[in-house]
């Protein structure tokens, strides 16, 4: 267990709460959204946010990045966009006073704290694939040499829903980097109201900066601190188990999937729930953190059959039915 006094543990939980109180001054409404957003930051995952256009999932994780004093990069991912153009290239330079020419490599926008890949899914696979070593190794290897990415490092995509036209389905390797899958809908009415009258006057939100790298490191270290009981570590494994047809998978989830969750959606969710319970300022995990990030957790790790397609059954369905058949013992 963690070392830090209490008075330290719970100087950590304000910047917590200070760090939320800056996103909401850019950002109306989207509690679980910004929720699941800081438990990503706070398990050291990548977090896919997914929604249609205008709904302001760039200004998120913009804000998140004023709020947290981290060097900030955004990438615009479009049909045309190269490996290099993310990954950084080698230059040739001559030396004047000797002539000698040699290659120097200049990295590119991959190399910062936060990355904003917008609109992940409009680049063709071959350059989505170009992130798979950075948020899996958090390395860049070019012409033989492996560059270390700064820390901490954290890719935090937007994609267009697919029936959209112009985008490309995101690899299933891909998709398993992402701890958290995101989903963004649409405001309420009274939200809606509010980001209307807030981005349309003369004093727009401003996120001022609340929380330095360091802080944010000493965080990550006290989330993996976080107590998670021993039932409930034999109930996430029998969950992601259970996702898989023909490892006892329940007839009716069997029946939907074609391809279950493999063993770091178990990690993803264990990290995930510690996260939730320290973000709520408690030092032990609970059986409501699992079932409140079970679908964001799995949602985009399970490959679903064509009778879900056809019987209508989305992925979040089929992760409700899996915790109803698979109780906490």
């Amino acid at each position: 267990m963690t070392d830090l006094t209490e008075a330290e543990i719970q100087t950590r939980l304000a910047a917590l709460t200070q760090l939320r109180a800056a996103i909401g001054q850019a950002i109306v409404g989207q509690a679980d959204v910004v929720e699941q957003l800081l438990i990503g930051l706070l398990a050291g995952g990548h977090c896919l946010l997914e929604g249609v256009p205008g709904l302001g999932k760039t200004l998120l994780v913009r804000s998140l990045g004023e709020a947290l004093k981290l060097d900030f990069r955004r990438v615009q991912f479009t049909p045309d966009l190269m490996p290099s153009d993310i990954l950084g290239t080698e230059l040739l330079e001559e030396d004047h006073g000797t002539g000698h020419r040699s290659f120097r490599f200049q990295p590119g926008p991959v190399f910062t704290n936060l990355l904003l890949a917008d609109e992940l899914n409009r680049t063709p696979p071959k350059t989505q694939a170009a992130l798979l070593e950075a948020m899996q190794e958090k390395t860049v290897s070019y012409a033989g040499v492996t560059h270390r990415l700064p820390a901490p490092f954290f890719v935090l995509a937007t994609q267009n829903p697919l029936e959209q036209a112009g985008t490309y389905p995101l690899p299933e390797a891909q998709l398993d980097r992402f701890l958290l899958h995101i989903r963004v809908d649409y405001p309420s009415e009274a939200e809606e109201r509010a980001i209307l009258a807030q981005t349309t006057g003369s004093k727009p939100g401003t996120v001022p900066a609340v929380m330095a790298g360091e802080e944010v490191l000493a965080l990550q270290k006290l989330v993996r601190d976080v107590h998670f009981g021993d039932e409930l570590l034999d109930w996430v494994t029998r969950i992601i188990r259970a996702s898989r047809p023909g490892e006892g998978a329940p007839d009716d989830i069997a029946r939907y999937v074609k391809w279950g969750a493999g063993p770091r959606a178990g990690q993803s969710l264990i990290l995930a729930a510690k996260a939730r319970a320290l973000l709520q300022g408690r030092l032990a995990a609970t059986r409501d953190d699992i079932v409140a990030l079970a679908a964001p957790v799995m949602r985009h790790r399970l490959l679903l059959s064509f009778a879900a397609e056809a019987e209508g059954r989305s992925a979040d369905d089929v992760i409700a039915s899996l915790l109803r058949a698979v109780p906490l013992a």
